[in-house]
């Protein structure tokens, strides 16, 4: 079930990721959220991660993987792994060379992962629009699988996201 506040772009779904959700908190808090390893455990579920907010410093996540096995991406979780290219401290950074290595199968990318975080976001004073992109891909069945799982996935967590910095 989509949460009503975060909202994917359509257009894009079948070949990257767009998705964007308003955050009653300043920007400089969200962009935080995407380098502090307890912020990321509380809002993104992930086992461990190694994040660091520089350019040329890695983004590595890594979920706990699924009992769940999806037919075409075998089981889910896994490792997100990138390097920071571009930081905007407290306004946004950019990951290229991404990939995601799944617990089972071969991994995916190379991708790019942009997140920006505009001030003042809607009617919310001092709150945030963030936006999250993910570009990549090849015209093939296993990619366009991917977006449709990560879509979900990325509702979810920035939904959780919302929550954890509006609380």
């Amino acid at each position: 079930m989509r949460t009503p506040s975060v909202q994917r772009n359509k257009a894009a779904a079948a070949r990257e990721l767009d998705i964007s959700v308003l955050i009653d908190a300043p920007p400089e808090r969200v962009f935080k959220a995407f380098f502090d390893p307890d912020a990321l455990v509380a809002w993104w579920q992930v086992a461990r991660s190694v994040t660091t907010a520089r350019m040329l410093g890695p983004y590595v996540v890594e979920w706990t993987p699924t009992e769940y096995r999806d037919e075409m991406l075998g089981r889910l979780g896994g490792v997100f792994r990138g390097t920071v290219m571009q930081v905007l401290p407290g306004r946004g950074f950019f990951v290229a060379d991404a990939f995601w290595l799944p617990p089972d199968t071969d991994p995916i990318g190379p991708m790019a992962l942009d997140v920006s975080c505009s001030a003042g976001g809607g009617d919310l004073r001092g709150g945030t629009q963030l936006r999250v992109t993910q570009t990549g891909c090849d015209d093939s069945h296993r990619w366009r699988r991917y977006y449709e799982v990560i879509g979900h996935g990325w509702e979810r967590a920035l939904a959780s996201l919302k929550a954890l910095l509006e609380k």
